[in-house]
C-alpha cells in the first residue's frame, strides 16, 4: 500500500470521523492506522471480530492467514460468513465481505497453514500480530517468530465460557514460552470442537484483541504486556493477572543477549 502523507481524505475524515473524535486517535492518529499493517491469523471465532473491527477501524492493510473452509458449525460464532458460504474458503470469503465495506483498504489473502517454514516470511511484513487460532502448535509459532522478528501480537484463547488474552512486545515483557513454557500436548487440552464455545465469548475477546492492536500502532495507552486479561462470562467476572515480569525463555534470553551485543557494538 502507498503510504498516504497528505492527511485524510474528505471520504476518509467523514467515514472516521468517530475515530477523529477521540483524543487518543485525532486525524493524525487515523492516518497512522491507514498506514499500518496486521496480520490476522485464523479467520473463525476470534478472527472474526478482530477483522470487522480494524477494517472498521481504518487500518490500511490487513493480511488474512486461514488454510479452513466455512462449514456449517462455524457460523455460530464466525460472524464473518453465512450458509451461503459453506464449502468456501474463510480467506477469500472475508476479503470480499471486508471489502464491501472499505473497498480503499488492502486484503492480503494468505490461503495456507503455517509451519515452521513459511511463518517468518508470512510475519514479517506486518506491523501487529493477532493470533486468533484455536491450537497450541500454532500459538507457539507465532510467538517464536514474532520474538525473534521483534513483531508485537496479541495472543487469545477461549473455550465453552471463558476467554483470555495478553499482548506480547518482545523484548519488553514476557512472551508465552515465558509464562506457559512448552506447549501442551493437545490430548491434554481439549479444544473447542470437543468442550463448546459459546459465540459472544469468542466475540469480546476478539474485540478485546482489536483493541489492543490499535493501541499499538498508535502508540497510545497501556497495553496488556506482562497482564493477562481472562473473563469468566457464568460469573461475569474480568481479571487482569500480572505475570512475571523477566524474561525468562531461551527464546527471550537469546534475543536480547544477540542485541545487548550489537548495541555494544554500534555504541563502540
Amino acid at each position: 500500500m502507498a503510504e498516504k502523507t497528505a492527511g485524510l481524505q474528505e471520504l476518509h475524515r467523514e467515514l472516521y470521523l468517530r475515530n477523529t473524535l477521540v483524543p487518543e486517535v485525532g486525524e493524525a492518529g487515523q492516518l497512522r492506522l491507514l498506514n499500518s499493517r496486521v496480520l490476522v491469523i485464523g479467520a473463525g471465532g476470534l478472527g472474526s471480530p478482530v477483522l470487522l473491527y480494524l477494517a472498521a477501524g481504518g487500518v490500511g492493510e490487513l493480511g488474512i492467514a486461514d488454510h479452513d473452509e466455512v462449514s456449517l458449525s462455524n457460523l455460530q460464532r464466525q460472524i464473518l460468513y453465512g450458509r451461503d458460504d459453506v464449502g468456501n474458503s474463510k480467506c477469500f470469503t472475508a476479503r470480499e465481505r471486508l471489502s464491501r465495506f472499505h473497498p480503499h483498504l488492502q486484503f492480503n489473502v494468505h490461503p495456507l497453514k503455517i509451519t515452521a517454514e513459511n511463518i517468518r516470511a508470512l510475519i514479517e511484513p506486518y506491523h501487529f500480530v493477532i493470533d486468533a487460532t484455536d491450537n497450541f502448535e500454532a500459538k507457539f509459532l507465532i510467538n517464536d517468530a514474532c520474538v525473534r522478528l521483534e513483531k508485537p501480537f496479541s495472543h487469545a484463547g477461549v473455550m465453552n465460557l471463558h476467554g483470555q488474552t495478553m499482548t506480547v512486545v518482545p523484548r519488553r515483557s514476557p512472551c508465552l514460552r515465558c509464562i506457559f513454557g512448552e506447549a501442551p500436548s493437545e490430548s491434554v487440552v481439549p479444544r473447542a470442537d470437543q468442550s463448546g464455545i459459546l459465540g459472544s465469548v469468542a466475540g469480546v475477546i476478539g474485540a478485546v484483541q482489536a483493541t489492543e492492536a490499535v493501541k499499538c500502532l498508535l502508540q497510545v495507552g497501556e497495553l496488556l504486556t506482562g497482564r493477562l486479561f481472562t473473563w469468566d462470562a457464568l460469573t461475569m467476572v474480568f481479571r487482569v493477572v500480572p505475570l512475571p515480569g523477566d524474561l525468562t525463555c531461551a527464546y527471550c534470553r537469546q534475543e536480547n543477549s544477540t542485541h545487548h551485543i550489537l548495541e555494544g557494538q554500534q555504541d563502540g
